[in-house]
């Protein structure tokens, strides 16, 4: 590790690269799901997708952990999206990990139901009967959590899941990422995970590697926290970790604390 500092109630880690970043990380996540196994004999995550969780979700998948003891979410899915679809969140995580480790039980946001408000409800019921032992998340490029962008995030939303539109910087990323072959290709829809979903879990570990998320992790880090960079109400949680290899860590050089912790 290079360097490791505090910005109110978040820790932040940064490595030299993010194959070092993805092992510690994934350390991390196995030790807090390892030890709710021990305490409860069953555990609950929540997983995230993207480019930047491949090498997280890869060691990961290799941690020595009783999967068959685990149930598993995730963050979010194009709505109207098959889990087909090369670009699809659950085919993602089934071909990147689910399927070699065959946790207990698996809950996926089904992008493609017919009636897409009742499946919104029926995932967050399912959220409301588990407590989650960690959130394992990124940042996006607009500083969004999940499909939370900065239009429509809500630090104090009602909702455990909703409905989004996505704003053009989170369509330009996924196609910046190859998932699609054009932007007129990127959905302009999604299901989500909102903020309080997964701030109300117990742990939070948010994997941000790569040049292109400095800005926002430098406005998660130093600006306000206010819904214009959502990843900042990570400061807020009271066990969080930010892991950052060089790249991503950029403009936080120096940085130990944070002077603009007021919510906004």
């Amino acid at each position: 590790m290079l360097r490791s500092f505090q910005v109110d109630s978040l820790t932040v880690k940064v490595y030299k690269d993010k194959l070092e970043l993805g092992r510690y990380a994934a350390d991390f996540v196995t030790e807090t799901l390892s030890a709710a196994i021990t305490k409860n004999s069953a555990a609950c995550a929540i997983l995230a997708t993207g480019a930047s969780q491949f090498e997280f979700l890869a060691a990961l998948r290799d941690a020595d952990l009783d999967w068959s003891r685990m149930t598993i979410f995730h963050l979010d899915e194009y709505k109207g999206m098959t889990m087909e679809h090369p670009a699809s969140f659950r085919k993602y995580l089934r071909e990147r990990i689910l399927d070699q480790v065959q946790p207990g039980h698996v809950h996926f946001l089904q992008g493609d139901a017919e009636d897409i408000d009742a499946e919104v409800r029926r995932y967050e019921k399912l959220l409301e009967q588990h407590e989650v032992d960690i959130a394992c998340i990124g940042i996006g490029e607009n500083g969004h959590l999940a499909f939370n962008d900065p239009p429509v995030a809500d630090f104090n939303d009602p909702r455990l899941v909703k409905i989004v539109e996505l704003d053009v910087a989170c369509r330009m990323q996924q196609l910046g990422e190859g998932w699609f072959s054009t932007f007129a290709d990127v959905p302009t829809h999604a299901l989500s995970l909102t903020i309080p979903a997964i701030m109300r879990c117990k742990a939070i570990s948010c994997v941000a590697p790569d040049a292109r998320k400095a800005r926002a992790v430098r406005d998660a880090l130093h600006g306000p926290v206010a819904t214009a960079c959502p990843a900042s109400i990570l400061r807020t949680h009271r066990n969080a970790v930010l892991w950052l290899d060089e790249p991503s860590a950029a403009a936080t050089k120096g940085a130990a604390s944070n002077p603009q912790s007021k919510m906004e």
